[in-house]
């Protein structure tokens, strides 16, 4: 039976079951994940991409093929992940683009869409790399256009599709040399394959066979093709280590300020690193980039709106996991500039680590780092200058110190809290000398409100403000304002004392004995009460404090 037409409720099922498919192959997607450094997993995150633009279309509800595949387009942009997620993420930006408007499909129409997803992603890679899914997606699309020129069976057009894909697959390793050495196909490639091979299937109304293999198969799979890949090449010949991405929402005073312009966004980022990555719309950009300076990129970002997602993973302490090498011995050369901080839970380490500090010590109140602690970060750092942020009042003696014992060049910016810690490092530069980065951080620490919850452990009186015994306390840049039985409520007189009219920007980092319900509820509240606010949300994973506020 020929089908010369499909619907957005057919689209819709292609979709669905190449996310499947895809989920089902994610694992031995990741085993394949080879090039050039360990820069995450690629069967994860296009299956943690794809899975999002899918979980849109099922919330859709449509038959229109446009409405289905811009929603499918949308979420994908806003769950990419990685170098190969955001490149899927344009494949069908541009795929959503070439049926414009159109309720229903034609083979040619389908052609038409498939290859305008290939212009897109090639125009969003700054430096397009033949052998990697950018070839499988354009060979694909090639033989579209060719076949719909005399073919209108919308099953047969997918079915050419997908060969004239496995067969660029499979010419991926003499295009890209690290796969021959290897011996294996492009990862990011066979994850197109995987999703194609979805799609037919529910064209032809069939189920995909699931080949089955154990957990401990599949970790030796992904461990061996690791290591074949990685011992090919030195932590050191690592040029921009840590693998950054960001999304900025954008907002209207921000752009009055600094107008956006794609190409010339990129062209800033590109000087900055490589394996870029830069795609946008109406409401938000998102970045992927290699960089040495993640801070840096992030930066030139939040000029044009707020940071609603940061990811920055340090590739060279990815490779020494891999290869079994010491990172102590990564490099012996030592780069221009290093940052020590200091933070308690693993949720506020990963986001001053995404902001790029280069070495956090777990400490802070009732575990203060000591003098020798922090005298070892600066010294594993390994960086002619080093700042070093102690985020706690109790250890900025320990950080001056520390300094003055050092023989790098160090300079202390004395924050005293997480949020503190947070503005300045949003106010380093690379460029800038040592002491010209100390005081513009130091300037930008002042700039930021900080607030913080936690329990008493004794009954007390300070400053007129009567503190019981497992009561709550809220706290504003070091003074206890109110407290109260009830958490939620502590939290709610808090924000009365923080927030005033000038306010725009609340940051949440909620603590390990938060539930996520909790949050949502609170989330809610202040939406309703503060609407002016811009709201980012932090697992910090910390003790002690329930919650951190930074109010700017």
């Amino acid at each position: 039976m020929t089908v010369e037409k499909i619907d957005g409720v057919v689209l819709t099922q292609m979709i669905l079951a190449g996310a499947n498919h895809l989920t089902n192959n994610a694992k031995k997607i990741d085993a394949l994940n080879v090039f050039p450094v360990p820069d995450g997993d690629t069967g994860t995150n296009m299956n943690l991409s794809m899975t999002s633009g899918a979980n849109e279309v099922k919330r859709l509800n449509s038959d229109h093929a446009s409405d289905v595949a811009n929603a499918f387009s949308k979420g994908l942009l806003m769950g990419a992940r990685g170098n190969s997620g955001v490149i899927l993420s344009q494949i069908f930006r541009g795929f959503a683009k070439g049926m414009e408007k159109k309720q229903s499909l034609t083979a040619e129409d389908l052609a038409q869409a498939i290859e305008s997803g290939v212009s897109t992603a090639y125009k969003a890679v700054m430096k397009p790399v033949e052998g990697t899914i950018l070839t499988v997606a354009k060979d694909a699309g090639i033989e579209a256009i060719s076949v719909s020129k005399n073919e209108k069976d919308v099953v047969v057009l997918m079915e050419k599709v997908l060969s004239a894909a496995k067969a660029s697959l499979q010419r991926t390793p003499e295009l890209l040399p690290v796969l021959k050495e290897v011996g294996v196909v492009d990862s990011g490639g066979q994850g197109l394959v995987t999703i194609y091979e979805g799609f037919l299937a529910a064209l032809k109304g069939e189920e995909l066979p699931q080949e089955v293999v154990s957990e401990t198969e599949m970790k030796e799979m992904v461990n061996a093709e690791h290591h074949k890949a990685q011992e090919f090449m030195d932590t050191s010949q690592i040029e921009f280590g840590y693998c950054t991405e960001f999304m900025v929402r954008f907002e209207e005073d921000k752009l009055k300020e600094t107008p956006y312009n794609e190409e010339e966004f990129r062209n800033e980022l590109s000087e900055l690193g490589d394996s870029l990555l830069v795609v946008s719309d109406d409401e938000i950009v998102k970045v992927h980039v290699h960089s040495e300076v993640p801070g840096t990129c992030i930066n030139l970002g939040h000029r044009y709106g707020s940071l609603i997602k940061i990811k920055v993973d340090n590739m060279r302490e990815q490779h020494s996991a891999i290869v079994g090498e010491p990172a102590e011995r990564k490099s012996t050369v030592k780069k221009e500039y290093g940052i020590v901080t200091v933070a308690m839970g693993n949720g506020i380490k990963a986001l001053l680590e995404s902001l790029g500090a280069s070495y956090v010590i777990a400490g802070g109140q009732t575990m203060n780092p000591s003098t020798q602690d922090i005298t070892d970060a600066i010294k594993k750092v390994n960086a002619k200058n080093v700042l070093v942020l102690p985020n706690n009042k109790n250890i900025r003696m320990a950080a001056d110190q520390a300094a003055e014992l050092a023989e790098e060049n160090v300079a202390v910016v004395p924050t005293t809290t997480i949020p503190q810690g947070i503005s300045a490092m949003l106010s380093f530069h690379p460029d800038a000398d040592l002491e010209t980065n100390q005081k513009a951080m130091d300037e930008a620490r002042k700039q930021v409100k900080t607030g913080q919850v936690t329990y008493a452990v004794r009954d007390t009186t300070i400053e007129g403000i009567t503190i019981e015994n497992g009561h709550f306390m809220g706290i504003v840049d070091g003074k206890i304002k109110v407290t109260d039985r009830e958490k939620k409520d502590t939290v709610k007189q808090l924000m009365k004392e923080m927030i005033s009219e000038d306010d725009e920007i609340l940051t949440i980092i909620y603590g390990e004995d938060v539930a996520s319900e909790e949050v949502d509820e609170l989330v809610q509240y202040l939406e309703e009460n503060y609407d002016e606010l811009e709201i980012e949300v932090h697992n910090g994973e910390q003790p002690i404090y329930s919650y951190i506020f930074s109010v700017e």
